[in-house]
């Protein structure tokens, strides 16, 4: 019988799975499994391309020699025989490995499967498989491995075919879905993962296409496992192929990274509000203005924090007084709102607004206990203890207001206000940590308010002060028209040391004075009240004007603060001539109708305080019209323009002598001044008008 005969017996009789053929797999390449034909005498009838790879042997070496003394050794012959004869005998299959004498001369150990096979004519052929054992217990050891670490691995793992059905999961992914293997299997991963949050399939499809691995990807949803939290996974996907190159599908590693996740976004969180509240020591408190201060915060605070931020102060706080928890409604004043929302912000309250919050606003609580609120989830009912009025309730309702937290604003003890933030974009409710934050921002930004409230008190002692010791309206002065303005420094601390002052004199004369308290705050106004009073004092006695700058000198070396500038003026309309002397000033300015404005050419003289130096009066003539315009430094000089400039300018301005001097002032002032100037100033102008029976003192 030939040998295409016997390999047809033996596929007709070892290969009926049916007709339908499906494409081969890789393990018996990978294994080398050889085939070999003996007849019933134990010569070899067939031997397969294998078989000569195996053994060394070709086909034309092999066919018809008996196999057992090609392959074989002495000793193991008459066992091999026997084997051979039972199995021809009886039918019966044997396994089991041998050595092998192969052609080269050394000797491998091959495992067998060895049966009887019989052909249409009934004549009997044994069929041996044989392939090298220490290949096969690699490849078993190997797949031993592979079972048991898919079985074991603390990674979920899958294989998916490449219709993207599950062919095989392990334990661990069972566990992470909630569902067992038989529930995976010949399903897509979207049928088992309905709420996983990422487009799977596709994914999966493009490494299939490509074959371009995907790494840790991030994935995100939930499962059967864990139905009522969304968890996280890190999920890497890589084709699989035989060493033929077929593509086989897809395999699949899925790690649960949700407390990894969490971790790292409280991390992330964190270095967040150590960023913010770094930040806020920077932007609040830049100033000591009490609105800007609160706006600072307010501004911090939206939108990282919240998407609408409120800043309300008590009324008392503002007024001056200290802060006393309240049983019943309490006088609230807005100072900030900020809001990422614009419809949220129409329901707060307008800066400068003054507002009753009763005991059930959450506001007025958080300031009565003087510690948090925090209402994670608003529902209807409780918008009435947050909103300002009913219509505020619609508005917030409206922007979606579904979370709110009020923080006490405290300072040196003492409760000044509330900071009242509200959620309305933001899907996250307001959180214990939010909490913590809030407070911590609040609590730099209160002291930075109460350094502000201060401040603006301390500014308000001040100049109530300054302006008491001013003149507060010119007396009606024979043959002159004056002006006059004050204007505080832009902080309070540098308030209260120039004045100004027109004093009426026997003979129908006018003292013009001037002067500057080289100090600041309530010491320097209380020390200008008292040169205001000596000057006067002193101006009734009829002394010239140096005579008098030389008392006001002596007098001056015995206060607090010590060194002052003055300008001293006498201006007499009968003779149309003023007389002044200087302490130290800056020298007046002179308008005269068609001529130049010029500053007088005066001796300067010593401040008053220095004491022992001799002032001199120097004399010109002010006939009708012309115009005396006194000031102090802080109207002309600055920190980034030389004086000589600065007055120029001041002359550039009085350009019209014709101007009414109320106007005057005003120009002077805002084309000299700054809201920012760190100076006040004194500013007095006195304009000659005819008296009767005046002869002008020059054509």
């Amino acid at each position: 019988m030939s040998a295409e005969m016997v390999f047809g017996a033996v596929h007709s009789r070892a290969g009926q799975a049916g007709d339908v053929s499906s494409a081969p797999g890789g393990l018996l390449d990978v294994l080398g499994v050889a085939a070999v034909v003996l007849d019933a005498d134990g010569r070899i009838v067939l031997w397969s391309p294998q078989a000569e790879v195996l053994f060394g042997y070709t086909a034309q070496e092999a066919l018809g020699q008996y196999a057992a003394r090609l392959l074989l050794e002495e000793k193991h012959l008459e066992q091999v025989l026997e084997l051979f004869a039972r199995v021809m005998a009886s039918g019966e299959s044997w396994a089991g490995g041998f050595p092998i004498r192969c052609k080269d001369g050394h000797t491998r150990v091959v495992e067998f499967r060895n049966m009887r096979l019989e052909d249409v004519r009934g004549g009997l052929y044994a069929l041996g498989i044989a392939t090298d054992q220490a290949t096969l217990r690699e490849v078993e050891r190997g797949l031993a491995l592979s079972v048991r670490l898919i079985e074991q691995s603390p990674i979920g793992l899958a294989v998916l075919d490449t219709d993207l059905r599950f062919v095989t999961v392990n334990p661990t992914l069972e566990r992470i879905n909630g569902l067992p293997a038989a529930d995976h299997i010949g399903q897509r991963p979207r049928e088992v993962l309905p709420h996983l949050n990422t487009d799977v399939e596709a994914a999966i499809r493009q490494v299939l296409e490509t074959g371009v691995p995907q790494l840790d990807q991030p994935a995100v949803g939930r499962t059967a496992a864990d139905p009522g939290r969304e968890r996280a996974w890190s999920v890497s996907r890589y084709r699989l192929e035989d060493p033929g190159g077929r593509v086989l599908g897809v395999a699949a590693s899925i790690v649960d990274v949700t407390e990894r996740r969490r971790a790292e976004n409280e991390a992330a969180r964190a270095r967040r509000r150590l960023t913010l509240i770094a930040d806020a020591s920077l932007r609040i408190g830049t100033t000591l203005d009490l609105e800007q201060t609160a706006r600072e915060l307010a501004e911090v605070c939206v939108p990282d924090v919240a998407d609408v931020a409120e800043v309300d102060v008590l009324d008392s706080v503002l007024q001056g007084h200290a802060a006393e928890t309240h049983e019943g409604p309490a006088l609230f004043c807005s100072l900030a709102v900020t809001a990422a929302c614009p419809l949220a912000a129409r329901a707060a309250d307008s800066p400068g607004e003054l507002a009753v919050y009763d005991t059930d606003r959450l506001a007025a609580q958080c300031v009565n206990l003087r510690r948090p609120l925090r209402v994670p989830r608003v529902d209807r009912r409780d918008l009435p203890r947050i909103a300002r009025c009913p219509q505020a309730v619609e508005l917030l309702a409206r922007a979606g207001l579904h979370s709110y937290l009020a923080v006490p604003l405290t300072a040196r003890g003492e409760i000044l206000g509330v900071l009242g933030l509200k959620r309305t974009r933001t899907p996250e409710p307001f959180t214990h940590d939010d909490e913590v934050l809030a407070g911590e921002l609040a609590a730099r930004a209160a002291l930075s308010i109460d350094n502000a409230r201060w401040y603006r008190s301390q500014r308000h002692a001040a100049l109530a002060l300054q302006r008491h010791l001013l003149p507060q309206h010119p007396p009606h002065l024979v043959g002159l028209e004056v002006a006059s303005r004050y204007q505080p420094a832009a902080a309070a601390v540098e308030v209260g040391g120039d004045w100004f002052d027109a004093i009426p004199l026997a003979g129908d004369r006018t003292a013009l004075v001037v002067g500057d308290v080289m100090g600041s705050g309530i010491n320097a106004a209380a020390t200008m009240g008292q040169l205001r009073t000596a000057t006067r004092a002193f101006a009734d006695l009829d002394l010239a004007p140096a005579e008098v700058l030389e008392r006001l000198d002596h007098t001056t070396t015995r206060l607090e603060e010590a060194i002052t500038t003055c300008a001293y003026a006498v201006y007499d309309p009968h003779r149309a001539q003023c007389r002044i002397s200087l302490a130290g000033h800056l020298p007046p300015a002179l308008v005269r109708p068609g001529r130049a404005p010029r500053l007088l050419d005066l001796p300067t003289g010593t401040p008053l305080g220095v004491g022992g130096v001799p002032f001199r009066t120097a004399a010109f003539d002010l006939d009708p019209g012309d115009q005396l315009v006194l000031y102090t430094d802080g109207l002309v000089e600055t920190r980034d323009q030389p004086i000589d400039q600065r007055l120029n300018t001041l002359l550039g301005l009085l350009d019209d002598p014709e101007r009414p001097l109320e106007e005057t002032c005003d120009r002077l002032l805002h084309a000299l001044r700054h809201p920012d100037d760190h100076d006040d100033v004194a500013l007095l102008i006195a304009r000659a008008r005819p008296t009767p029976g005046h002869q002008a003192s020059r054509p």
